[in-house]
């Protein structure tokens, strides 16, 4: 598919109230930037009156500069955190919605996992905690958040506190094979999605930045057609799938653009800020 390819036939200028956003491969480029352009292009929507959601896998840690940078407390803006598990009013710093792990699928988990090479990650308000099962992509997960990690060996003993997303890391290849086990296993119990090659995310069931969205939506009076959401990855799809106008960036998975209403630029390319420059800002 194409950059700029019509899924559906809207006019120039719609009038969203709302702006959803992923931040890996979309937000940011692949430098882990926010680019000038975009930033301007954001911070113009909300001059506008628009408000903006940040909705992301991460850890709020790990949202919260950038909701900063963009003024999302000055204009009302909301963190959508752990795929949806947890969002939070940037104007208050409260939450509004969390939804809790299910804390006695844990050790069912490890124990399936015990003969792989996959980092089982959950986190705290301040640290993450890892198993010993420590490989080449353990530390993205601190590295991104920029959050102390600690690896210990009675996995189970340590996660002694409510969680919101179990994070799995691992090779690519060994990761697709276990999420197929542990989808089949936990089929109607919990929900496992990858949200990028070597991160497999296990979220309580129903839990995603799709089936989240409504409960805000709903609170602030706002209709999905309202809505425009941008992502690139498959823990991004229930979202674009639900926003009155989806955008996948052209860098994202096939599977995400062949949903999506709209393929815009890649995320090195300022697709966000060229969508809202043609469909959003006046």
């Amino acid at each position: 598919m194409k950059v700029g390819f019509r899924v559906t036939d809207i006019g120039e200028i719609m009038d969203f109230k709302l702006i959803a956003l992923d931040i890996d491969g979309t937000l940011l480029n692949s430098n882990k930037e926010l680019t000038p352009h975009t930033r301007y292009a954001l911070i113009e929507a909300q001059r506008q009156g628009k408000r903006i959601i940040i909705a992301s896998g991460r850890h709020p840690v790990g949202v919260v500069p950038l909701a900063n940078d963009l003024m999302l407390g000055r204009y009302g803006g909301f963190i959508m955190a752990f795929g949806g598990g947890k969002i939070i009013d940037c104007t208050t710093g409260k939450t509004v919605v969390s939804k809790l792990f299910p804390k006695e699928y844990l050790p069912d988990i490890v124990g399936v996992l015990k003969d792989s090479n996959i980092t089982v990650m959950v986190h705290d308000e301040r640290k993450i905690f890892a198993n010993n099962r420590v490989n080449d992509y353990t530390y993205v997960e601190r590295d991104i958040l920029k959050m102390d990690m600690i690896a210990v060996d009675d996995f189970i003993s340590a996660v002694n506190f409510d969680i919101n997303k179990i994070l799995l890391a691992g090779e690519p290849d060994e990761l697709d094979k276990y999420q197929e086990i542990l989808s089949k296993r936990y089929d109607g119990l919990l929900d496992v999605y990858k949200s990028a090659p070597y991160f497999l995310e296990i979220m309580p069931f129903g839990v995603s930045k799709g089936s989240m969205l409504p409960l805000l939506l709903e609170k602030l009076g706002v209709n999905k057609d309202e809505l425009i959401a941008f992502g690139d990855n498959y823990n991004d799809m229930t979202m674009i799938g639900y926003a009155g106008f989806g955008v996948a960036m052209s860098n994202g998975e096939e599977e995400v653009k062949k949903i999506a209403n709209y393929v815009c630029e890649s995320n090195d390319d300022d697709g966000i800020a060229k969508t809202l420059e043609k469909f959003v800002l006046k």
